[in-house]
């Protein structure tokens, strides 16, 4: 699937330079670099989450337990 991303002269030179000395193409460059900011924001939303709940109930538990299925 092809996806246009309309851009300045001077995004597109930083983009096709940072690619070069990459050695990495520009679809890959902006491939990755999207995923990764959707994942950093999924980790951000699970991070919030995960604090919330943390905070209603102050109750740790370690890896084993969890494992164990005791918690």
């Amino acid at each position: 699937m092809a996806i246009s991303v309309r851009v300045t002269k001077e995004e597109e030179k930083l983009f096709r330079d940072y690619a070069k000395f990459h050695g990495i193409t520009v679809s890959d460059l902006i491939r990755t670099a999207v995923i990764e900011k959707i994942e950093n924001e999924i980790d951000i939303k699970d991070f919030d989450e995960s604090l919330q709940l943390y905070q209603q109930n102050k109750e740790l538990y370690s890896l084993s337990d969890i494992i164990k299925g005791n918690k």
